[in-house]
């Protein structure tokens, strides 16, 4: 099998990074991990970083930082086209432009799916979303 390549959506990180209470929170840590082993290529996109700096807001700048340091020594960040964003813009299909985003950057990494704990939210994206569990039990 090849080594595959994801794109690990926002909601994921926060599971790993917070331990939230969440039905993915287990699936999406070792998601991570399997990113973090090489398993699998793993990438974020751009824009991912700055929605957990906000989100991550009621932690210490310090702390903030040291969570973004850390998720960017396991995953590539990349970023998408501007042609590929102004198709994006053009999308009225997906409901959150965020989501369509991600999926422009997925697209971009050349990724197999799109690690997602909101699959119906993809309903429309050239690459495919799967959730945590689902992408576990596709390399185990």
């Amino acid at each position: 099998m090849k080594n595959m390549a994801v794109l690990i959506d926002t909601n994921v990180l926060l599971n790993y990074i917070t331990n939230r209470n969440d039905e993915y929170l287990e699936s999406s840590i070792k998601t991570v991990e399997r990113c973090a082993n090489g398993e699998c290529s793993g990438y974020i996109a751009f824009h991912t970083l700055s929605t957990l700096w906000y989100v991550l807001r009621r932690k210490s700048d310090k702390e903030r930082r040291e969570d973004l340091r850390n998720i960017c020594k396991i995953f590539s960040v990349v970023s998408a086209s501007q042609q590929e964003i102004l198709d994006a813009i053009e999308k009225d299909c997906f409901k959150d432009f965020e989501d369509c985003l991600q999926d422009k950057c997925a697209k971009e990494a050349r990724a197999d799916y799109i690690i997602t704990i909101n699959t119906k939210d993809y309903e429309h994206s050239e690459i495919p979303a799967i959730k945590p569990n689902d992408f576990l039990s596709l390399v185990e």
